[in-house]
């Protein structure tokens, strides 16, 4: 359908001001939606009874403060530094504002005074969810406990954005002689030539970081490196964590819960804190036998090297896994890479997405995005010929961007009034890639589309990524699913000979994929055990807690040195709930159950499944929409069966 079609029917992007005053626009913007919310929410408080009336001043104003927050993404990518902190300073306005509402016992009474006449399934599912977050922010509260309560949030905020800051902007680096690069690959030693004093620098950005303890042979390079990353945003963290911790500690208190965990999971699949204790126990349980038999498999293996040893340290884990799939499985990292440039992934990432829900990503030029900086790319989002989104893909490091992978909402979409905008953020080298970062874009590309087709309600509450936040992980780990299948693969895998990736090396991968699953589930615990616990109970000494965990959930021993919570980013937005990953792991592999395997591109269930998970936002409970696109309740068979595998 030509544009002109297009955008008479469809809302248009976001005019974002590309080389104009980014300073002006970002304070503007969010001032802007503060000022239109508080109309809106005047509005709400006029006194009128009529629920559907009352629910759509409510949703505008909802829409409004989606469109303020949304201001925290330049904090996270903008080049410009003074950006950075007026969009941190703006962020805290609007947080303060969103706690204020929460604690307004007038706009409460207007809700709480609504019957659910005249609302449809969504209408009734907002005015419930509406009253549970108020109850949630403490309305019902004395006027003492209510002011606390404003400290505390505004404290959090300014907390939160401290922590995400240190690791953003503390890069560090180690300094190696040329011949430490023993076993990278050719094009990474001449991306990094020596200096003046002979010397190669190694950053702790991602890609510096991931081929380094991939394939240097230098045992100590990798320690030395491994050290350095594990004490990023170190010592400057740690009493902002613990802090933060304090303040979401006392929260809890003063809302009637006995720790934070029991308060943030109440609106969450698991259901309680004891139920996340309980699920990271299970996963430990389950895989610590395979794990420690790949331990032995590791142990082995370094011993050709070092016959005295006696342990795996965590930097020699992801070597000595490269060394073994090569060796016994056959699986060559370094030629594995060859067949995956960046810009064919990319673009093979398109089509792949495009062709499996229907979808055309449409290249808009710079001039008319208006993006942020050079190597941002937008495309708009297409399906039956219709723009139904835009999305911006932000994928090389930089000074004072974010440092990991995640996708952020730009503008969350409401049907007939704003087109959804995602913004996918990571930081992958520009030349080659690992396979392994291969499937890391496939899943963050996930929540994109998730935040497109679930962008089309018109209740932004709903929209995009809306579910309960121990699901949102699970589309996206299930779309990791695509990047691992040789047909699919055989698509855009291609060397700089043109020659498409083997489909014997792709089923070697597979075979080489099984090794260290038992390993990872362990180490993943150690995360969601950190995350768990720093929440339940207070700890003194942090480092100390966190070896305790380690040893206790990973079969690799603590890093001697190391101070990992200080850089471990999804403590503050997953705080407790880092089990998500886990958790949302065994939901995808039910999920992929219902697909075939010889034809990932069918289009009866890619639809149903586009349509009734993705596409619902968050309009039903995340288990009724597996049910729904299952026909059955979700189940760990699945997860089960992998693990064993």
């Amino acid at each position: 359908m030509p544009d002109s079609d297009d955008t008479a029917t469809t809302p248009a992007p976001l005019d974002l001001p590309g080389p104009g005053d980014w300073l002006a626009w970002v304070t503007q913007r969010c001032e802007d939606q503060l000022a239109e919310a508080e109309r809106q929410v005047g509005l709400v408080k006029a006194g009128s009874s009529d629920a559907p009336v009352v629910l759509l001043a409510w949703n505008k104003a909802e829409t409004a403060l989606a469109n303020a927050e949304a201001v925290s993404l330049w904090a996270e990518v903008h080049p410009d530094a003074g950006v950075r902190d007026r969009a941190d300073e703006l962020s805290q306005r609007v947080h303060k504002y969103v706690t204020e509402l929460g604690l307004d016992r007038d706009l409460y009474a207007v809700f709480a005074a609504l019957t659910p006449d005249g609302l449809d399934d969504d209408g009734r599912r907002v005015l419930d969810h509406t009253l549970r977050d108020f109850r949630r922010a403490g309305v019902d509260r004395d006027e003492a406990t209510r002011d606390r309560l404003r400290e505390l949030s505004e404290q959090g905020v300014k907390l939160s954005q401290d922590f995400g800051r240190n690791i953003r902007d503390d890069v560090r680096s180690i300094r190696v002689a040329p011949e430490r690069l023993a076993g990278l690959p050719d094009d990474y030693r001449e991306a990094h030539a020596p200096d003046a004093d002979g010397l190669v620098t190694i950053t702790t950005d991602y890609p510096d970081l991931v081929p380094f303890i991939t394939f240097s042979a230098d045992a100590q390079a990798r320690h030395e490196l491994a050290l350095a990353q594990n004490t990023v945003a170190w010592p400057a963290n740690d009493q902002v964590l613990q802090d933060l911790l304090a303040v979401r500690r006392e929260t809890a208190a003063l809302l009637g819960h006995d720790s934070w965990p029991d308060y943030d999971t109440e609106v969450k699949m698991i259901g309680s804190g004891q139920a996340v204790a309980d699920f990271i126990d299970r996963v430990g349980e389950a895989a610590r036998e395979r794990a420690g038999e790949e331990l032995a498999v590791l142990l082995e293996r370094k011993r050709v090297d070092d016959p005295s040893a006696d342990s795996v340290a965590t930097y020699d884990s992801r070597y000595y896994s490269e060394l073994v799939r090569r060796e016994q499985y056959d699986v060559d990292g370094q030629v594995v890479r060859t067949y995956f440039p960046f810009e064919q992934v990319r673009e093979g990432l398109l089509e792949v997405t495009g062709r499996l829900f229907g979808l055309e990503w449409i290249p808009v030029p710079r001039e008319d995005a208006g993006t942020w900086h050079d190597e941002v790319a937008s495309y708009d989002v297409r399906l039956d010929g219709v723009r139904i989104g835009r999305i911006h893909l932000d994928l090389h490091p930089r000074d004072g961007k974010f440092k990991h992978a995640a996708q952020f909402d730009l503008v969350r979409g409401v049907a007939g009034e704003q087109l959804p905008e995602g913004v996918l953020v990571c930081n992958f080298a520009r030349g080659l890639m690992e396979h392994d970062e291969v499937v890391t874009l496939f899943h963050e590309f996930g929540h994109l589309v998730h935040h497109v087709l679930g962008g089309q309600t018109p209740w932004v509450r709903f929209s995009g990524v809306a579910t309960e936040w121990d699901f949102v992980e699970a589309p996206s780990q299930m779309l990791e699913e695509w990047a691992w299948d040789a047909d699919v693969l055989a698509t855009f895998a291609r060397n700089s000979e043109g020659e498409t990736i083997p489909r014997e090396l792709v089923a070697a991968m597979h075979r080489a994929e099984q090794f260290g699953k038992g390993l990872y589930a362990m180490q993943q615990m150690s995360y969601a055990a950190r995350s768990y616990w720093f929440h339940a109970r207070q700890h003194d000494d942090l480092t100390a807690f966190g070896d305790e965990l380690q040893s206790r959930y990973s079969v690799f021993p603590p890093l001697e040195g190391a101070h990992m919570h200080c850089a471990f980013g999804h403590l503050d937005g997953y705080s407790s709930g880092y089990y998500t990953y886990m958790w949302s792991l065994v939901i995808a592999k039910d999920l992929f159950s219902a697909f075939d395997r010889d034809d990932l591109f069918a289009p009866e269930v890619a639809t149903a499944y586009r349509d009734k998970v993705l596409a619902m936002g968050g309009r039903k409970d995340a288990a009724d929409l597996v049910a729904d696109f299952l026909g059955r309740p979700y189940s760990f068979d699945s997860w089960t069966a992998w693990l064993a595998e």
